[in-house]
């Protein structure tokens, strides 16, 4: 027999949100048959029009707020698209209403799963916007004028935007710079639909500390033209630019940078610093994006590792050694491991840089790393795992919990697999000591990331 949902598609509807969603989209009940709704917060009375109906779950959109949430903040017309675009989806709840809904995800995860266990309060921003030391803006045609801006959510249409509310203001104003040279020297945006054109994305960093900035042209084509017309207007325009470089990805793919990179000026990297410590970060670097909320993040993974200064230390996802470094001033012995051998080559030039060297790196697949060191016999006091969103492989955990490290410091960026491992770890002899600390790396979105510290039984 088949169910139908007790929904059609365009029919209106009222009624009272009544929780979020992950993603921070809003809960209105049919007949416990859920409805999410953006723009929508807890306890608003809202008129509805269902935009999909699928078999356990449909989409609406707001029509009317007939009440309204005390945690709402009214978005400027302008400010809409951001939303429109994904950028910041959550900037229509106060900063403290959307610390509160972080903490919350994670409580109820683990009350589903049945784990008692404590969450604190959520470490958040004095300044929750303009965070940002990375981005990537395509470049695409709109009304037959070269744009920079974001896709629309679910589409590849642009939307123009200048203000990018949780980027660093000095990205926003290089975007600009270099936007309008490309205008001035006619080069063509790149074409989707047939794969023509030149300019794909630009990339900027910006060092936060050290004001450093890098600019990336991602091309569709070999060549840039008008390389050093653009060189000369950006410099002119941009005293703090120490780099500027070209990377090409003429594959029909929605990966953003291809695998060369060529420096057209200034250096190969930009500088900046984490924690005390100095690190080089090129174009293809993995560098964490909020550097103020990094420092809160691994400074609290350090004081759960509790380090001696004859402690081993196991980093696995050690990206380019930031964990790594900062807990190699605490602790006797840091081994980091990562499948990115790029990035490896990064973390063994930033222990040099640093003049750390009782660290050591290795470039392999950690679920592999693991079981070889574990076979070797090593015996480490700590291990430090900082996960992909898809959570930790179980033989991880296996060869993790062999080793029979007194602690483990779980650095989550998905509370859902936090808890799945932490059962995983549970079932291997570890439990979880004091509260789960959320930190809001991403203000203004839904993401989460936490540390939570395991003992062994």
């Amino acid at each position: 027999m088949k169910i139908s949902a007790p929904v059609t598609k365009n029919q209106t509807i009222e009624g009272t949100i009544e929780d979020l969603t992950y993603e921070g989209l809003g809960v209105l009940k049919v007949d416990r048959y859920p409805l999410f709704v953006a723009d929508a917060l807890p306890g608003e009375t809202v008129k509805i029009v269902v935009t999909k109906a699928g078999k356990n779950f449909g989409y609406a959109r707001c029509l009317e707020r007939e009440t309204t949430s005390p945690d709402r903040v009214e978005v400027k017309k302008e400010d809409r698209r951001l939303a429109q675009a994904g950028i910041a989806p959550l900037q229509h709840m106060t900063y403290a209403a959307q610390l509160v809904f972080k903490q919350h995800q994670i409580e109820s995860l683990l009350a589903k799963a049945k784990l008692d266990i404590e969450v604190s309060e959520t470490l958040g921003m004095e300044k929750p916007y303009q965070y940002r030391n990375k981005a990537q803006i395509p470049v695409r045609l709109v009304n037959g004028q070269l744009e920079t801006g974001f896709y629309r959510q679910h589409s590849h249409d642009l939307v123009p935007l200048e203000d990018y509310y949780i980027q660093d203001a000095r990205i926003d104003q290089a975007i600009i710079v270099v936007r309008d040279l490309l205008r001035e020297y006619g080069l063509a945006p790149y074409n989707e639909a047939d794969q023509s054109g030149i300019i794909r994305n630009i990339m900027v960093r910006q060092g936060y500390y050290s004001d450093d900035m890098m600019i990336g042209f991602i091309t569709n084509s070999k060549t840039l033209p008008h390389a050093q017309d653009l060189i000369k207007g950006i410099t002119a325009q941009l005293p703090h630019v120490k780099s500027i470089v070209h990377n090409v990805n003429n594959r029909a793919t929605n990966v953003i940078m291809g695998p060369v990179t060529k420096t057209i000026y200034g250096e190969d990297v930009i500088f900046d610093k984490l924690l005390g410590n100095q690190f080089a970060i090129s174009a293809q670097s993995f560098y964490q994006v909020n550097p103020q909320q990094t420092e809160k993040l691994y400074q609290i993974a350090i004081d759960k590792a509790q380090l001696s200064d004859r402690d081993v230390v196991i980093d696995a996802y050690c990206g380019i050694g930031t964990i790594s470094l900062a807990m190699a001033r605490h602790a006797g012995d840091v081994f980091g491991v990562e499948v990115v051998s790029d990035a490896v080559a990064d973390a063994k030039r930033n222990a040099k840089l640093n003049h750390l060297d009782n660290v050591e790196f290795v470039a392999n697949k950690a679920e592999y790393q693991m079981s070889k060191w574990q076979e070797m016999g090593m015996k480490p006091d700590v291990i430090v795992v900082d996960p992909p969103r898809k959570g930790l492989d179980e033989t991880l955990i296996e060869s993790a919990t062999q080793m029979a490290p007194k602690r483990v410091v779980y650095v989550s960026c998905n509370p859902s697999t936090l808890v799945r491992d932490i059962q995983r770890f549970a079932e291997r002899g570890y439990h979880v000591v004091g509260p789960i600390q959320p930190v809001d790396q991403f203000p203004q979105t839904p993401h989460i990331e936490s540390v939570t510290l395991l003992e062994r039984d």
